[in-house]
């Protein structure tokens, strides 16, 4: 499991591309790789992989063909940044909300805004996810727990402060780019028994 607080940002130093299977080198902060062990689980972007190599400040991930076709991962180059979190112990802070590492879709990035001191950006996602988030619920955003803003049919909302840009790739992103998102388990399990009694909000 996954507290949703980036750690910070690595970079991806080598990229072997097999059939439907990837592996990547990815070099890390100082310190962040500290009795990181094979094995280990990493949040890379928001998706749990586990750790194959370790040496020094670089750690080696296999990724496989289904995490490569819902994530965005299979869309990275060598050189590129990328959000991390290692697994999260008995007895951390959980500053966000508890993700799993599991994506469900992809979000595409429609509308970046920047008034003075702030950013918002505005998300598309697939119809079938739009029941999970509501206003002021939790989202996981390439493995940062964010809280949503306005909720507009398919496309939503998240206001990032100035320490968010600065311990994310998010200060990066451009119109178009996609991100993996996680809806927040806890409201999935609720809006599923709730359709299942059948049984509508507000009714």
């Amino acid at each position: 499991m996954f507290t949703g607080i980036v750690q910070g940002v690595a970079h991806i130093r080598q990229i072997e591309r097999k059939t439907g299977l990837f592996t990547f080198l990815i070099e890390f902060p100082p310190g962040a790789t500290e009795n990181l062990q094979i094995g280990a689980s990493v949040a890379i972007n928001g998706t749990c992989l586990t750790v194959t190599r370790v040496d020094g400040l670089t750690a080696s991930f296999d990724v496989m063909q289904e995490t490569l076709r819902v994530t965005n991962l299979g869309t990275l180059n060598e050189g590129d940044a990328v959000n991390f979190e290692r697994a999260a112990r008995f007895g951390d802070e959980i500053g966000g909300h508890l993700l799993s590492g599991h994506v469900h879709a992809l979000a595409r990035l429609v509308r970046i805004e920047q008034p003075e001191n702030n950013t918002t950006l505005t998300f598309e996602v697939p119809e079938d996810l739009c029941k999970y988030i509501f206003p002021k619920g939790y989202i996981g955003l390439n493995g940062a727990s964010l809280t949503i803003g306005e909720v507009k049919e398919r496309q939503f909302q998240v206001h990032l402060i100035p320490e968010t840009l600065r311990m994310t790739t998010f200060g990066q992103l451009r119109e178009g780019d996609l991100v993996n998102l996680e809806v927040d388990t806890q409201t999935q399990t609720i809006v599923d028994t709730l359709e299942r009694m059948n049984i509508r909000p507000g009714t």
